[in-house]
């Protein structure tokens, strides 16, 4: 996926340099070889484009195929139907939310679990006084993208998690914000995979 963005990227750049105009992610995707043959001035950089548009493409069937086979793994698994309960979670992140979870039972507590997602923040005390923020790499960067990925979509479609996120923005940064949305959906998700129950989100979002 960072591969992809990255080429669409510089897709952009290229046609931005080349014709002046700003290309949605849309538009890019509906360019066929004559459509930048008419838009880019020259042959050379048509195939700029054009080369960047087939590593595009084939970046694209890769995803597909690394999904269709991750989805193979994780379907059959307890907990896949139920962690897409929770808005903001499709069958891409509910795969790697179970699959890089791993065993949940490693996990005595939902603070350990929010803590190996990277969800809180990490400090290094001594007898009660800090003495750092250390640590900050531990845990699953995997984890971790999957909750801040969640987020953004939560807060769009869910009208409580919205109100939750507009009364921390209200007191701190849009990413700090961001980041109690996340933390507060990796809570209830230790607990859907745990004791396969469904989300319930005026239980981990109440007013």
């Amino acid at each position: 996926m960072r591969r992809k963005t990255a080429v669409v990227l510089r897709l952009q750049s290229l046609l931005a340099r080349f014709t002046g105009q700003r290309v949605s992610l849309n538009q890019i995707r509906q360019l066929t070889p004559d459509a930048v043959s008419a838009l880019v001035p020259s042959p050379e950089q048509g195939l700029s484009v054009t080369s960047s548009l087939t590593v595009l493409r084939c970046v694209k069937a890769q995803i597909t195929e690394v999904e269709r086979a991750v989805r193979a793994q994780a379907g059959p698994r307890p907990g896949f139907a139920l962690l897409q309960t929770v808005t903001g979670i499709g069958p891409t992140l509910a795969s790697t939310i179970l699959l890089e979870t791993g065993d949940i039972r490693r996990f005595t507590t939902v603070g350990q679990f929010a803590s190996y997602c990277r969800c809180v923040s990490s400090q290094c005390l001594s007898n009660g006084t800090r003495k750092g923020a250390g640590n900050t790499k531990n845990g699953n960067t995997y984890l971790s993208y999957a909750f801040f990925k969640a987020a953004p979509f939560a807060t769009r479609y869910d009208p409580l998690i919205r109100r939750f996120y507009h009364r921390k923005v209200a007191c701190t940064a849009e990413l700090v914000a961001l980041q109690a949305v996340a933390y507060t959906m990796a809570r209830p998700c230790y607990h859907i995979v745990r004791n396969q129950v469904p989300f319930q989100v005026t239980r981990a979002f109440a007013a």
